[in-house]
This record gives C-alpha cells, sequence and structure tokens, in this order.
C-alpha cells in the first residue's frame, strides 16, 4: 500500500494562486506521503515547460503522482457539449500522461434536471468507452468514482445512487475501466458503503479515504472522525490482498493540521487492520 492525498482543504488556495502545486508537492513530502493527487482545476495553463517543471519537482524530492481528479459532465442534456466533455477529457488524460501520473479519476456526469435514467446511462456509457480508449492509448488508467459534487459542479452526480454507478461500470467490464472507491460517498444518500465495496472490490485500483459527520448530510469532517467505516474498508481491502494507493481526500478545512492528524490516522488505521 502506498499513500496519497487529494487536497480539497487547499483547493480554494491553489486555484486562486494563493499556493502553488510546488507548494502542495513540498507540503505532502513534509507529511511523508509517498504520492500527491491534483485536480486538473491546478492546471489553467498546460504548457510543456510547466509541466515538465512540475515533473522534475516531484522527481527531485522522490514523491509520486497518484492521480489527476477529472470532472467530465458525460450527461449534460446537450448533445454539443457532451462531444465537448469528451474531447475535454481526452485532453485530461494527455494532461495525467504529461505529468506521469498512473490513474486519472473519472465521473460520469451531473444530475441534470429532467435528465431521464435511461438516456444518462447510456450517454454516461458513450463518454466512458471514449475517454478509456484515449487512456490506453497512453498507458493511463481510468477510475470511476460515483462522486457527490465535483467541485465545478453545479448538479450532484448522476451515478451517485449505487444501482446507476453499478449499472453503468458493469456496462463496461469489457474495458479497462478500474473503480475508485471513496469511504463516505454512499453514506450521503444514507446507502451501505460497505455493500458497494464488496460489489466491485475486484475492480478497485485507488481508494479515496474520505469522511462526513453523519449519514444522510454532506458535512466534510476530520478523516477518523465522522461516520464513514474507515477501519472496516481498510481491513476488508487488506484482507483481499489490496496493495493500490490509498489516497487521503482531506477536505476537513482544518487548516494544514488537518492533513497532520490524517495522515498518520490512515497509517495507523491500514496498519491494525
Amino acid at each position: 500500500m502506498k499513500l496519497s492525498c487529494i487536497p480539497v482543504s487547499l483547493y480554494e488556495d491553489i486555484f486562486s494562486g494563493q499556493r502553488s502545486v510546488s507548494d502542495w508537492i513540498h507540503f505532502a513530502a513534509a507529511l511523508g506521503l509517498e504520492g500527491v493527487d491534483f485536480s486538473v482545476k491546478f492546471f489553467p495553463t498546460r504548457d510543456e515547460s510547466t509541466l515538465s517543471a512540475i515533473v522534475a519537482e516531484g522527481e527531485k524530492i522522490g514523491i509520486e503522482f497518484c492521480a489527476l481528479a477529472c470532472y467530465p459532465d458525460f450527461t449534460h442534456p446537450d448533445a454539443e457539449q457532451r462531444a465537448q466533455e469528451i474531447e475535454q477529457m481526452k485532453a485530461d488524460v494527455q494532461l495525467t500522461a504529461a505529468l506521469g501520473a498512473k490513474y486519472a479519476r473519472v465521473t460520469a456526469g451531473q444530475n441534470h434536471p429532467g435528465t431521464d435514467r435511461e438516456a444518462g446511462i447510456r450517454w454516461a456509457v458513450e463518454g466512458l468507452r471514449q475517454a478509456v480508449d484515449e487512456a490506453d492509448r497512453l498507458g493511463v488508467t481510468l477510475v470511476y468514482e460515483n462522486h457527490t459534487k465535483g467541485a465545478p459542479w453545479q448538479y450532484w452526480d448522476f451515478s451517485q445512487p449505487s444501482e446507476i454507478f453499478l449499472e453503468i461500470l458493469n456496462s463496461l467490464v469489457d474495458t479497462s475501466l478500474k473503480v475508485c472507491f471513496d469511504t463516505a460517498n454512499s453514506l450521503v444518500l444514507e446507502e451501505d458503503p460497505i455493500a458497494l465495496l464488496e460489489a466491485v472490490i475486484d475492480r478497485i485500483a485507488v481508494v479515496h479515504v474520505f469522511d462526513i459527520r453523519t449519514p444522510g448530510e454532506f458535512e466534510t469532517v476530520l478523516v477518523g472522525t465522522g461516520a464513514s467505516p474507515i477501519k472496516q474498508v481498510l481491513s476488508i481491502l487488506k484482507r483481499n490482498g489490496y496493495d493500490g494507493w490509498l489516497s487521503i481526500e482531506e477536505a476537513s478545512r482544518t487548516g494544514e493540521e488537518g492533513f497532520e492528524k490524517a495522515v498518520p490516522f490512515v497509517r495507523r488505521t491500514w496498519e491494525e487492520a
């Protein structure tokens, strides 16, 4: 197992330029992480010199780039916009490859008002399939998440309900698409994350260790202090021989202290599992 982190608590600082991507990489290294995750929104410009400098910085301090969090909206009701989302996701896969990251986190899209279930599933499958083709070409693995509400989104995730997520996932069983399993997302709809874990365990490539205060609400808290069954999830993963990435989704908005507490908690919980 290797430990990474997706720094949701620092998003606004990084998006606004108050912190740089380099700042994040160095902070992660100081935390003792083996890797870092990025959001596509960290890269408003994607010129070769900028990306090369970031890659060189990571290599210099000896930290891996785990995954790039992308937010494709394949379920948009407008066909032209869906086509643009596919092309954008292909560009995000290319960015993932340029950074030397192995994984790109993908979503189905937003639950736009009035979207028909059957049509939404069809659009999501079509978009994901084309994104997988590009990822395969570049040696990137797409990891699909039943997300809640992406940073740039207006609406909740179309495939947030487990049954929709599983229908889309199972429609792509013939592809290389893997799963980004989140320890708390199912709880937002008061669904059982353990039941979902057991349904997808053979396809998990990345795990987001995330926590919310109580089921049925979306109030983020320090990892290990909320309702997420993190210890149970890690025990099941370890028992099944999981040796991939654990990525802490630090979204407690408690500053650097949140990271400093979350990292040892997750490492200790894995060791004790």
